[in-house]
Order: C-alpha cells, then sequence, then structure tokens
C-alpha cells in the first residue's frame, strides 16, 4: 500500500492529539458511550483538517438521558448541601490538575490561541463551579412572624427545578458549561447538556470530572448534536428548565417552543455593543480596552464592542496608537503560547466573516487588516487579520449588524448625550462600557446606558460574583452571581399555624 506525503501528515497530526480525546461521544448515565448515530466529523480550525468524530445523539439515548436524570435527580437533591458543595468543590480541583490538557483539547475544537484557554477557558469554569460550591453550601429561606396571640408563622423553602438543559455556544465551551451546570447542580437539580456541534469535546471531559468528583450517575449528562437534537430536549416535557447561550434567532424559538410547557428559561444571545472613549481616558488603556473588546478569541465574544465611539480630541492620536499594536498582533500556530490571534471556528464562519471585510472598506475608511494570511503549515485553515474601519454613518451594515470576527468598526462623537442616543440605538443591549477619568461622568453615563453588563475603564472583564446578561434582544434572566441561584431553584412559601383557627363557615 502507497501513502501520499501530505497523507501521512494528516495521520501524523490527527495521532499528535488522539490521547486528548475522550473515548466516546455522548456521557449518560455516568459512562461515556460511543453511540451510533448521524457522524460528525470535527475539524481543527488551524488547518480545516478532521481530528476526531463524534456521533450525535439519537431519540433512545435522549430517552435514556432523560430518565436517569431522573434517576440522578432524586439522589441529588436530598444530598446534604455540603456534600454538594464538596463534589463541586473536587471537580474544580481536577480541573485546574487538568488544566494544560484540557486546555489543549479546547484550542483543537476552537482554534482559539493557547495563550487564551490556558489562562481563561478552564480556570474560569473551575472559579465558577468553587464560587456555587459556596453558594449551594449556605442555601436558605426566610422566616416570618405574623401578628396576632396564636403566634402563626411561616417560612420559605429554595427547591430545585428538576431536570434542567443547557445548550452551549462554540466560542467558550468549558466555560459556558460550567456556567450552566453549577448554579443548577448547587441547587439540586440534574442536569443535561448539548454543546455546540463544532466543539463537543471538553464537555465530555468536564462530565469525567464530575463522575470521578463523586457526583451522583445521571446528574449530569452531555448528548451531541445539531438544532435538532436541542429542539427535542426543549420540548421534553420532563424537562423543566433550558438555559442558551447562542444567536439571538435561535433564542427566539427557543422561547416559542418552551411556551409550550412553561419551562423556566435563560437566554445569552447575540450584541453589537458600544465602547466610549471620552477626551481625558488613559489613552494607552483606552487602546488596549479596544483591542481586548475587539480582537480577543479572534472577535468571537457576544460581548464585544465592535462599535467604538472615540471623542473628537483625541481621535487621530487614538487611532495612531491602535493600529500600531493592532499590527503588531501575533497571528499564526494557536499551539504556540506566544500566538495571540488564532483562526475563525470553522468554514462557514469564516465565509460569513470574511463577507463583512470585503465589504467593509465601501463602508468607511479602511484603517488596516482584514487580509486573509497564509500561514506555514496552516494553509487550510480559517485565518483572518484583525480589521479596523473608520465610519461616519452609524447606520451601515458593520455599525449595526453581529460580525462576530475580528472588526473593529470607530466612530467618533463631540457630545456626550449625542453618543449615548447613539450608543443606544440598536436592538441589542448586552454589553457596554466607558473609558474616562470623570467619576461623576462615569456613574451618569454608565445609569443611561441601555446593556446589562458594564465596564468603566476595563473591558470583557466577567468575574463568577457579578450577574451576566443583557437587555432588550441579548437575552433574558443572567447568568452568575448570587442571581443564577434564583433562575435554577423555586420558591415555596409555608404557614404555620400555632393555634385553632377561628371558624368563618
Amino acid at each position: 500500500m502507497c501513502f501520499s506525503w501530505l497523507a501521512v501528515k494528516k495521520m501524523a497530526k490527527s495521532k499528535q492529539w488522539s490521547h486528548l480525546l475522550p473515548k466516546g461521544s455522548q456521557f449518560i448515565d455516568g459512562k461515556l458511550v460511543s453511540g451510533d448515530g448521524d457522524t460528525h466529523e470535527v475539524i481543527y480550525p488551524a488547518t480545516g483538517e478532521a481530528f476526531g468524530t463524534v456521533h450525535w445523539a439519537h431519540d433512545d439515548e435522549i430517552a435514556q438521558a432523560i430518565d436517569a436524570a431522573q434517576k440522578g435527580y432524586e439522589i441529588w437533591r436530598n444530598t446534604p448541601l455540603a456534600e454538594r458543595a464538596d463534589i463541586l468543590r473536587e471537580t474544580a480541583r481536577l480541573l485546574r490538575e487538568q488544566n494544560r490538557e484540557i486546555a489543549e483539547l479546547e484550542t483543537l475544537d476552537t482554534g482559539k490561541a493557547l495563550q487564551e484557554t490556558l489562562v481563561v477557558d478552564i480556570i474560569s469554569g473551575a472559579q465558577c463551579l468553587e464560587y456555587f460550591a459556596a453558594q449551594g453550601a449556605v442555601q436558605s429561606g426566610e422566616q416570618v412572624s405574623f401578628s396576632g396571640e396564636a403566634g402563626d408563622w411561616g417560612y420559605t423553602r429554595r427547591e430545585p427545578l428538576g431536570i434542567c438543559v443547557g445548550i452551549g455556544a462554540w466560542n467558550y465551551p468549558l466555560q459556558i458549561a460550567c456556567w450552566k451546570s453549577a448554579p443548577a447542580l448547587a441547587c439540586g437539580n440534574a442536569f443535561i447538556f448539548k454543546p455546540a456541534e463544532l466543539t463537543p469535546y471538553s464537555a465530555l471531559r468536564l462530565a469525567q470530572a464530575y463522575r470521578d468528583a463523586g457526583l451522583p450517575d445521571g446528574v449530569f449528562q452531555v448528548l451531541q448534536g445539531d438544532g435538532a437534537v436541542g429542539a427535542k430536549l426543549v420540548a421534553h416535557r420532563q424537562v423543566a428548565k433550558v438555559s442558551l447561550t447562542g444567536e439571538t434567532a435561535t433564542g427566539t424559538k427557543i422561547l416559542k417552543s418552551a411556551a409550550d410547557t412553561i419551562k423556566n428559561v435563560t437566554l445569552e444571545l447575540g450584541g453589537k455593543s458600544p465602547l466610549i472613549i471620552f477626551e481625558d481616558a488613559d489613552l494607552d488603556e483606552a487602546v488596549g480596552g479596544a483591542m481586548l473588546a475587539n480582537f480577543y478569541s479572534t472577535g468571537q465574544v457576544c460581548s464585544n464592542a465592535t462599535r467604538v465611539f472615540v471623542h473628537e480630541a483625541i481621535k487621530d492620536k487614538f487611532i495612531n496608537k491602535l493600529v500600531e499594536r493592532t499590527v503588531a498582533l501575533k497571528i499564526g500556530d494557536p499551539m504556540d503560547e506566544e500566538t495571540q490571534v488564532g483562526p475563525l471556528a470553522s468554514a462557514q464562519h469564516f465565509k460569513k466573516v470574511t463577507a463583512y471585510l470585503d465589504d467593509a472598506p465601501k463602508q468607511g475608511k479602511l484603517l488596516c487588516g482584514g487580509e486573509v494570511p497564509r500561514i506555514e503549515g496552516f494553509e487550510g485553515g480559517y485565518w483572518v487579520r484583525p480589521m479596523i474601519v473608520e465610519v461616519e454613518d452609524d447606520r451601515v451594515p458593520i455599525a449595526r449588524e453581529e460580525v462576530f470576527g475580528p472588526l473593529l468598526t470607530l466612530l467618533t462623537f463631540s457630545d456626550e448625550d449625542d453618543v449615548v442616543n447613539r450608543a443606544n440605538a440598536t436592538g441589542y443591549g448586552l454589553a457596554a462600557g466607558i473609558y474616562t477619568n470623570d467619576l461623576t461622568r462615569a456613574h451618569r453615563v454608565i445609569a443611561r446606558l441601555q446593556a446589562g453588563t458594564c465596564w468603566i475603564n476595563a473591558y470583557n472583564l466577567t468575574p463568577i460574583e457579578l450577574p451576566f446578561g443583557g437587555y432588550k434582544q441579548s437575552g433574558i434572566g443572567r447568568e452568575n452571581g448570587k442571581q443564577a441561584m434564583d433562575a435554577y431553584s423555586q420558591i415555596k412559601s409555608v404557614y404555620v399555624a400555632m393555634g385553632p383557627r377561628v371558624r368563618t363557615y
């Protein structure tokens, strides 16, 4: 038998990472399951080559997962709070212990630079587990005394919802799986997670960590699949809650489907967020914030501030520094820890983003970037260089539509009221940020911005302690913070009579 050099090269690349891949497609009832549903290749975005395959869940596997979740839920809901907390903390420890290995797997799945996945994706997931372990251990209701001689009183109980479903996005696969499952488990629910089709693997590693930490079988499970699998989970009558991170159009479909069975829903959707840079801002900090808000994860972050409003008094200085630092970004091998910009996530997404990049110079003044670079050894990957375009009209497509790629749209302003109105002139409301050294103005402007997650003199920092979510078409509900515990629990009120009642009939 004779192999071409290209075939041998591809086989070698595949074998290089094979030790990272979980030995199964689904995680059902405490076990990895190979599955026999439709086969789906998993592509490394840096090369465009398949490095693994998964089977999408079929109806029998969905039914098995629901049955296992119901059984696991009955055990988990009655597990002492302190024991639940111990299991979440141990899961976090295991993730930290396996950080590099899972980070490399996350880079293979997403194409994101290892520089990022090593310090953000898995670590933030572990922090989430630790935070909700603490929150879950101190869950309590309140006691209320009523007036009257009998001394009647009442109390509230916080109880789990039952079986919850999470549907993830492909940009932060493991982090999103933790953001959704940790508060759900802390409240005593069972959880079924469907990863995005492009990024199936790290959720399976999370499932193994939960199991190894002592989580009962069936309490956390993973089912692979496309929108059809997600739709079946959303519509299932035994599912009490659905949480999605994804596009606004997908959120609309889920909301309609969940209405049929009156499910609880949390939606974290798209955005077209503004970043306002006033004339008194620290210029270097503001430039760094604008880059973080547009080019981190190759621009594939829902909260990104892709509309950067710069005060006309500092525009030229800001542009000079921004362009200089942007063209210096290192783009290349995602597994090289010096790399700052990796490829886009898929061929389909590459086609969408490059369509915007190709058209962008017609909508404004091209300041830098936008080319498709040739990177030796990664010629088949989905590469683009970060692009900056200055526009004069807020109504052009790149200033209105979510590109979800490394395209920074630069606009100028001179008046505070004007820029706030322009910043709010969007159907989205996920995030917003401002840079200024005027403390009064900072809080005044933030109070007027129609966005659920805001920053002052920073951007895209999302500590677990603060709730995260959007206004308007950017979603419903909040993830993280104490508010997430409300999203995965329900309150029962109990009235306690301490003596005989007066007969009224």
